[in-house]
């Protein structure tokens, strides 16, 4: 890496300060091919082994697709892997799938709402819409084009849902990772809803949505107005993003950098490049900084300048994006400075709170920051001061006193369990002795048969150790019924054991009274039944059975 970054330090001078991290980079790069060439390796070799059961010599175009798309093993190695088998790869079929794979993704752009992409030619020049949504939120505009469906139309009527094209408009089309603007376009009585808005290669901005009454046509002169309530959640989730980035670096190091964006309605996403999780601390310290760089009240200045002297700035751009002679630049009080063409708040203070919600990786590498802003995180402080409330009031307590008062109730609740286990190992004491003082006699073994109402398996268990360990002559089969199914546990002591009576054998002999199984060690056994009718037969045979056992 060190020689790669000395012969192209002069034409890419940041490599050289990101030298360390592209060295980890790569080496978590290595680490996850190695695993995905041995993962695809196992695969290809089940798959190789399928063919050649079959006896065929041309390996599936399919299976090298799937180990391909599915699995990323390079279609290189599979075709040396293939030869050096003996075998060719159907490579028309490989080829055919690949081209199916393409013709899918353009469907899914198709599916996006371009227009254009999708091959409808809309009959206008290729003058870009003029966008005033920096400085307004609505204008006068004309009717350009009007599609109902994937169908050019020259009026779109009420009930309809389709598209509309203007010739300037306030709506910001969805792109950079900001989500679009929704409203209305107006014209006398009609009213047309604005549901999404997309941008097509000619620049042209195409407004989707729904005519709720009226009806528009082309040439008509409309006026068209963003829902300016959405459009200042979403300048709040923007402008916080900027902030977080700057948090990110400042805490995490300048090899973190923007790898993907969305932001909505006073909610964002913001995935960056990192190559570990963000500590619980790390976590905390981002979070602080933001709210920190919120409470400067940084005035925010948008302004157009050469993309040189942006640089000159030092304003942040993405290495992927290609930047025209002109940039729009993002100023927050000279803390961030970024090139962006989304839209932005005045001042950081009208973010208003911010909190981060989550921190996952999404890929090798990437790391993405979910967080909420404004009146989301608001609503969501109103909801937890509710529970808070809620919770303090049940428990006859203030919110503030609430921790020790739930820490007292724990303890309490704790004392509680102690004392019913202290009754229960009584009262498990108490019915032992009850079921002692009804065993009986057997050649000098002392035999136990009895029926524990609602016990549990685990009580039937101590149940059977105590009888069994308090002596060594006890051949006991205990029942219990619940819900309609029956547990049977056998146990027998070590003079019992000795005389040639295993609790294992007891409890099948037992369980097969009742249509069911069971077995186990010598000293404990445990079955089940199903005829709960005969619970009183089974235990019936335990004398005959030990008797026999000891002829």
């Amino acid at each position: 890496m060190e020689t790669v970054v000395e012969e192209n330090e002069v034409h890419y001078t940041y490599l050289r300060e990101r030298c360390d991290y592209i060295t980890k980079v790569v080496k978590v790069e290595e680490e996850n091919f190695a695993r995905t060439i041995d993962g695809g390796m196992a695969i290809f070799s089940n798959m190789l082994a399928e063919h050649k059961a079959k006896g065929e010599t041309e390996f599936s175009g399919a299976d090298a697709f799937k180990l391909y798309d599915t699995y990323g093993f390079p279609i290189d190695l599979t075709l040396e892997m293939v030869a050096d088998e003996d075998m060719t790869l159907d490579q028309a079929a490989f080829a055919q799938l690949m081209q199916e794979q393409k013709v899918r993704a353009r469907e899914a752009r198709k599916a996006l709402g371009d227009l254009a992409w999708a091959g409808i030619d809309l009959g206008l020049d290729n003058t870009p819409t003029t966008f005033v949504g920096y400085t307004q939120n609505n204008c006068d505009a004309k009717v350009l084009a009007v599609c109902v469906g994937d169908e050019v139309s020259g009026t779109i009527a009420g009930g309809e849902k389709g598209i509309i094209v203007l010739d300037k408009t306030p709506f910001y089309a969805e792109m950079g990772g900001q989500i679009a603007d929704q409203g209305v376009i107006l014209m006398g009585n009609s009213r047309f809803v604005v549901s999404d808005v997309q941008k097509d290669k000619g620049g042209k901005y195409l407004h989707h949505g729904k005519m709720v009454t009226g009806s528009i046509k082309v040439d008509d002169i409309v006026v068209a107005s963003i829902d300016v309530e959405r459009r200042k959640a979403i300048m709040r989730a923007h402008s916080a993003t900027h902030l977080l980035q700057k948090a990110l670096q400042t805490v995490l190091g300048d090899h973190v950098h923007q790898a993907g964006s969305y932001v909505e309605p006073d909610r964002l996403r913001f995935d960056f490049t990192h190559y570990s999780a963000l500590t619980p601390e790390e976590l905390v310290k981002v979070n602080a900084i933001v709210q920190n760089s919120i409470l400067e009240g940084y005035n925010i200045v948008t302004r157009e300048m050469p993309v040189d002297e942006a640089k000159a700035m030092g304003a942040t751009a993405l290495f992927s994006e290609k930047y025209g002679s002109t940039v729009r630049v993002v100023n927050m009080g000279n803390y961030s400075i970024e090139l962006c063409g989304g839209t932005h708040l005045d001042n950081t203070a009208k973010v208003g709170p911010f909190e981060i919600e989550s921190e996952c990786s999404v890929a090798s590498g990437v790391r993405r920051i979910e967080a909420i802003t404004g009146k989301a995180c608001l609503e969501r402080m109103e909801r937890n001061q509710t529970m808070l409330l809620e919770a303090a009031a049940k428990l006859k307590t203030k919110p503030i006193e609430l921790g020790t008062r739930i820490q007292a109730q724990l303890e309490e609740l704790r004392e509680l369990r102690r004392t019913i286990e202290a009754y229960k190992a009584k009262e498990t004491v108490g019915e032992i002795d009850r079921i002692l003082f009804g065993s009986h006699n057997v050649d000098g073994l002392k035999v136990i048969t009895a029926s524990v109402p609602n016990a549990d398996t685990g009580r039937l268990r101590q149940m059977g150790d105590v009888l069994r360990d308090k002596d060594a002559s006890v051949v006991a089969v205990l029942a219990t019924v619940n819900e309609g199914k029956i547990t049977f546990l056998a146990v027998c002591g070590k003079d019992a054991i000795a005389r040639g009576i295993k609790a294992g054998d007891l409890v099948k002999q037992v369980c097969c009274c009742c249509g069911g199984s069971g077995g186990g060690k010598p000293d404990s056994a445990m079955g089940g039944g199903k005829d709960v009718t005969k619970v009183d037969n089974a235990l019936a045979i335990v004398d005959d059975y030990v008797v026999s056992k000891l002829k």
